[in-house]
């Protein structure tokens, strides 16, 4: 079932559509910082604990690709509004609109691959290396699933609503 979207069709100029996308984006990518940043904090906190200091070098390893791809994720997820408070005001709408698309897919890829990797390190502690890799594996194809599998299927099979800009 379709969405209906309060606006008329036809009745948005090409500077409201772009200004009304970025604030969309804007407001998602707020979700995502959180999560990322929350991450972010936990994976830091981590290497000053006693356990990390007795840790085999493989989890110390798997937490240094965790704190990584969080620290990427970081700079990705919030670039976009770096951009937007830097040119907003000089007429660069699409540009921001698409730097800012480009940087929170990558942004949300590298998220996955952090939220992935401390899976990893928590279940290869906690239960073990077999149940990490399975319990690991199964993370990982859910992120990209649901974040990437489902959404380029959609696009591909053109059910989206024709905006090429949202």
């Amino acid at each position: 079932m379709a969405v209906e979207d309060d606006r008329t069709e036809g009745t948005e100029s090409r500077d409201e559509q772009l200004a009304r996308n970025l604030n969309e984006l804007l407001q998602e990518l707020r979700v995502a910082q959180a999560g990322v940043q929350f991450l972010f904090g936990f994976l830091l906190a981590v290497a000053f604990t006693e356990h990390y200091a007795r840790a085999s070098g493989f989890e110390q390893v798997v937490h240094l690709v965790a704190v990584l791809f969080a620290t990427v994720a970081v700079a990705l997820l919030t670039a976009p509004a770096a951009w937007h408070r830097l040119l907003f005001r000089h007429g660069q709408r699409q540009e921001i609109l698409r730097m800012a698309n480009n940087t929170t897919v990558v942004g949300l890829a590298c998220l996955a691959v952090a939220m992935t990797t401390t899976v990893l390190l928590l279940m290869k502690v906690v239960a073990g290396p077999v149940v990490a890799t399975v319990v690991t594996v199964l993370v990982a194809a859910m992120f990209g699933y649901l974040w990437f599998g489902l959404p380029l299927r959609a696009r591909h099979n053109g059910t989206g609503d024709g905006d090429a800009d949202d």
